[in-house]
């Protein structure tokens, strides 16, 4: 049963600060570890699960989540930039950890100084990368994976290159080969995804017959879900870790079950800053989009594209309250969203009613394939969008166990529940 305290109550009583606004993430970390555990169900044992916290982590919050994941079994951790790895390592996040695009060269040491693994994929970059660490000797190798072009069209040596980009980096003590990679395009599609298989297969030829300590991996949560590329040494699961099918997914056997298994990691969650009852004719926001047919009961949320519930969404979405429907009305501004809270039944909706905007209250739930759709876009970019400054609130058993906002948790976790803003070492990138 859920807890129907007001947020200032619940983490009052947890012993957490406040936050600083009433519109805030939850995020669900009992959810998570369900997820992973449904992702672990269903791969061979031996395969290590590399989860991909980009994005500050597909907009979840890259610390705290990565902790979580760990404690839950991850093996490592995929982000997109170094920065992003330097986060998490200044965080005393000592896993290992993929940077899945290539760095700028002069980095390089930096990154090698951190442990981090970086993916390597064009050659002119590999030959400045191997200089700059020569030139500048960081006092260990650094780590590359080589991506191989298999068919996504974005990065990567073409097949045909790989045993001479092997044998290059085999020739410096300046790098050593950790993996050898690719992405798929579209792991839905059968013939396509037999073609990469098969091409990866053929690169990958020299790795599995001599290079100790190298590792495969190919497969993300498209890939997981369709059962359509083997899960090799690792898989590198983002989306559905944080438990959200990707858009035309078509899971198959054994793996319906991850589909069934897995929850929602987000909700999206606001009080008002007002309600107050409007006249007929009166317009509601920028415009005015909106203007009211009859007397009307407006409630004001203090949240707007600024925080990534975007302006294109404006008379297309909806909110819940007390576990009903109501429509977001008016032009969705960067800091306000207008609900429409005429018809909901009982007592006049107050400042002290709580809505969801992304998730479940009551018997409804909004998914983030229905913000998706409004929004014309696909589910990644609606997680991912979640701006910084949205306070995260962390859950167990739905009870706060940390926060995170702009001055509150950003560099640790947890944060020992004190509630004092702990700033992030800085780091210090050769020119």
């Amino acid at each position: 049963m859920s807890d129907r305290r007001s947020i200032a109550e619940r983490l009052a009583t947890a012993g957490l600060p406040a936050i600083p606004r009433t519109a805030w993430l939850e995020i669900d970390l009992d959810a998570l570890t369900g997820n992973m555990a449904a992702i672990r169900a269903a791969i061979p044992p031996g395969v290590r699960i590399e989860p991909v916290v980009k994005a500050d982590a597909y907009g979840h919050g890259a610390v705290p989540i990565a902790r979580a994941l760990l404690e839950a079994g991850a093996g490592g951790l995929c982000v997109a930039t170094l920065d992003e790895a330097l986060e998490l390592r200044d965080a005393r996040v000592e896993a290992p950890i993929l940077v899945l695009f290539p760095i700028p060269p002069p980095t390089a040491p930096a990154a090698a100084a951190a442990g981090v693994t970086v993916a390597v994929g064009d050659p002119v970059l590999l030959a400045r990368t191997i200089a700059a660490l020569e030139e500048r000797p960081a006092g260990r190798p650094l780590a590359v994976a080589v991506e191989v072009e298999t068919g996504l069209g974005r990065g990567g040596f073409v097949p045909a290159d790989v045993d001479a980009v092997l044998d290059r980096i085999a020739a410096s003590p300046a790098v050593t080969t950790a993996s050898v990679w690719s992405h798929l395009a579209a792991p839905e599609d059968p013939p396509r995804t037999a073609a990469q298989i098969a091409r990866f297969a053929v690169a990958t030829r020299s790795a599995d017959e001599g290079i100790d300590g190298v590792y495969r991996h190919l497969t993300a949560s498209g890939g997981i879900l369709a059962r359509s590329a083997p899960t090799l040494d690792a898989i590198r699961p983002g989306l559905v870790v944080y438990g959200v099918l990707p858009e035309d997914e078509a899971p198959t056997g054994h793996r319906t079950d991850i589909a069934a298994a897995i929850r929602p990691v987000m909700s999206l969650r606001a009080c008002p800053v007002r309600v107050a009852d409007l006249p007929a004719g009166a317009g509601v926001g920028y415009g005015p989009a909106f203007t009211t047919a009859r007397p009307s009961r407006i409630a004001t949320l203090p949240l707007g594209y600024g925080d990534g519930y975007a302006r294109t969404m404006s008379g297309r979405v909806s909110a819940l309250v007390r576990g009903r429907r109501v429509p977001i009305v008016g032009t969705i501004a960067m800091d306000a969203a207008m609900a429409d809270v005429t018809d909901v039944p009982g007592k006049p909706v107050g400042v002290d009613d709580e809505f969801v905007l992304l998730g479940s209250q009551g018997d409804d739930g909004i998914d983030v394939h229905e913000l998706a759709r409004a929004r014309t876009t696909i589910s990644w970019e609606i997680v991912a969008a979640m701006a910084a400054r949205l306070p995260r609130v962390y859950t167990r058993a739905s009870v706060p166990v940390d926060v995170r906002t702009l001055t509150v948790g950003r560099a640790s976790w947890p944060t020992s529940n004190s509630g004092t803003a702990t700033s992030a070492s800085s780091r210090s990138m050769p020119s």
